[in-house]
């Protein structure tokens, strides 16, 4: 196994149980405490989490803040396995907007199986389409680095623009009692312009991301249209979704 495939399964871990332990890595991966040690130095200069006596901790709210590349290695199966279930609702022809969210560039890479999409969308990582057909759209405006996303201005116009079939986004949190929330208010923004110019809002969310709260109110359950996810929720949820008119897809 490559380390750089370890490292993604202590994150998955850490993710899951909030905490992970050198000895029960090591017995794990059978490697040695060293290697592990090695790795959760990498993870907390990348920001993911904080070393403790014996091990190390998740940091609370840490998928605010990580490099795109690391949250996209987060949870990447998953992520996957959403993108197949959202491909269903993509149809020929379709016209789309698209969030810079990890989910949506798996769903990217995906859509190449359709004929004939116009992708209207903020994120910068663009080359998934280099060979689609499709035709794309840039939002343009202000780069937010940690995201690979454009934000400002300039990308709410372009927005503005435009009336689409469907907008596919993820979040950070869902909150039975506050709603949809994310971590930062520029790409916050932005989504909400793209809800409104939306004939179906189709919102990606893992399992990890219920009952959780994040730094920023992004949007009310009356918003959206169709949740997917990658586990059966529970049934609070599911009546909540029920009285809200949201599709439920797991």
């Amino acid at each position: 196994m490559l380390a750089a495939e370890r490292r993604q399964i202590i994150i998955d871990i850490a993710n899951k149980d909030k905490r992970v332990l050198v000895s029960e890595l090591s017995q794990k991966f059978q490697v040695t405490e060293e290697t592990i040690r090695r790795d959760l130095e990498k993870l907390e200069k990348e920001g993911v989490l904080t070393r403790t006596y014996g091990g190390a901790i998740m940091n609370r709210h840490s998928n605010e803040d990580l490099p795109f590349y690391t949250r996209h290695a987060t949870n990447l199966h998953i992520k996957q396995d959403i993108a197949q279930k959202a491909l269903s609702l993509i149809h020929n022809g379709d016209t789309l907007m698209m969030d810079p969210s990890t989910s949506s560039i798996e769903l990217l890479k995906i859509l190449n199986v359709r004929h004939g999409l116009t992708v209207i969308t903020s994120s910068i990582i663009l080359q998934e389409f280099a060979a689609s057909g499709h035709q794309v759209i840039s939002t343009g405006g202000t780069l937010r680095a940690p995201s690979m996303s454009l934000v400002g201005t300039v990308a709410h116009e372009t927005a503005r623009k435009y009336h689409v079939d469907k907008f596919i986004l993820s979040c950070k949190a869902l909150s039975l009692d506050i709603g949809i929330m994310d971590s930062n208010e520029p790409e916050c923004e932005l989504k909400r312009k793209m809800i409104q110019q939306a004939e179906q809002v189709i919102l990606l969310a893992d399992h990890t991301k219920f009952d959780r709260t994040a730094f920023v109110h992004l949007a009310h359950f009356k918003d959206i249209d169709v949740i997917i996810t990658d586990e059966e929720p529970s049934e609070v949820w599911k009546q909540m979704f029920q009285e809200h008119e949201i599709e439920l897809i797991y």
